[in-house]
């Protein structure tokens, strides 16, 4: 008796970590990476705990012949929650830069957020189901466990993103991150071109408040992180650095109102009039740009069909805060005519103070 007693405050109290573990990781931008993948390693030691605590019950989940419709929903939910769960181990470690970076399955940042909402509403419904079938008052079961399953999905798809827009701030010393190793460039030395918001936005007066995944406090100053980037080639080589620049109308400061801004111009198809960059002399060009919309900022794409790379190299460095290049790289070879297109990485946001050893690395390879 004493034993069952020990094994359901066990069962409790790992039940209960999982939870505030969940809740505690959806404020990742106030966590930090670190801790956030601690804190991860100790969400799966405590679901194998329960997983060990419960097998008896777990193994039952796959009997539906004669359950009630309540049990059903649980068993589903928990079967859901299971698989959602060793997804969620994988992506993890996919989306890892500390503790698994050698690990690049499933490493997409936003599969990693939907797989994160799905679990804590997934386990607020097998949570509430348990609940539901215990209590005598059925209808508040049922009400509460709704609000719990809208407030996940609200807290995962709506908080977190507004959180990391309107809360991260990325302070860096300027020296210390564009500083490195210097390589030594054999031949005609490429261009460096980028587009970032800075220059290209008209701020308010305290937008050094806020940065995120396109800004950040340099030394105290608002700086764009494609502008950083630059900035390490250029300290890597000594080339020649120029900056997409907008001459009508600028964006507007609040990041949403300029992904709404954006979204407006790739379905226009628009191309917003920009300044002049002289490729001519140069045999390359390496193109440092965010993703909008899953593509080039159309001011970039104003630059590309604006200039003759028949015959030159065009590497691309593309900055986000999900995964990969979207539809970009092919978009880029079709505005870019008679360009050799090269792939060259896809630096996600936060990792872009670090990446001056990356950019080094890259540099000398193809030199």
């Amino acid at each position: 008796m004493e034993n069952r007693k020990n094994g359901k405050r066990i069962s409790l109290i790992v039940d209960a970590l999982m939870y505030i573990i969940l809740l505690v990781q959806m404020i990742y931008v106030f966590t930090g990476n670190i801790i956030h993948e601690i804190l991860g390693i100790g969400f799966f030691i405590c679901l194998a705990a329960h997983i060990i605590i419960k097998r008896r019950l777990l193994l039952s989940t796959f009997r539906f012949r004669n359950k009630s419709a309540p049990r059903i929903i649980a068993n589903i939910s928990t079967i859901l929650l299971t698989a959602a769960s060793l997804l969620m181990a994988v992506s993890s470690m996919g989306v890892s830069r500390t503790l698994f970076p050698w690990f690049r399955v499933m490493g997409y940042v936003d599969l990693h957020i939907y797989l994160g909402t799905a679990i804590l509403a997934l386990a607020v419904l097998h949570g509430g189901m348990q609940g539901y079938m215990r209590t005598k008052k059925k209808k508040t079961a049922a009400v509460l466990t709704a609000l719990g399953c809208a407030a996940s999905l609200a807290v995962g798809l709506a908080l977190v993103p507004y959180l990391n827009r309107h809360f991260k701030v990325v302070r860096i010393d300027r020296a210390e991150a564009v500083q490195g190793e210097k390589v030594d460039w054999k031949g005609n030395k490429p261009l460096v071109v980028y587009f970032t918001r800075l220059g290209n936005t008209d701020f308010d007066d305290d937008a050094d408040a806020v940065s995120g995944a396109s800004l950040l406090l340099a030394d105290g100053e608002l700086m764009g992180s494609d502008q950083l980037l630059a900035e390490m080639i250029d300290d890597a080589i000594d080339c020649d650095v120029r900056a997409v620049t907008v001459t009508g109308e600028k964006y507007p400061s609040s990041y949403g109102d300029t992904v709404s801004v954006a979204g407006k111009e790739l379905r226009s198809n628009a191309r917003p009039a920009v300044e002049p960059i002289d490729i001519s002399s140069y045999d390359s060009v390496i193109l440092v740009y965010p993703l909008w919309w899953g593509t080039v900022p159309m001011p970039v794409a104003s630059f590309l069909e604006g200039c003759d790379f028949s015959g030159k190299d065009l590497y691309l460095i593309a900055t986000q805060g999900s995964s990969g290049y979207g539809s970009s790289a092919d978009d880029i070879a079709k505005m870019a005519k008679g360009a050799e297109v090269h792939k060259v990485m896809s630096i996600y946001c936060d990792d872009i103070p670090e990446a001056r050893d990356r950019i080094g690395q890259w540099l000398r390879e193809i030199n």
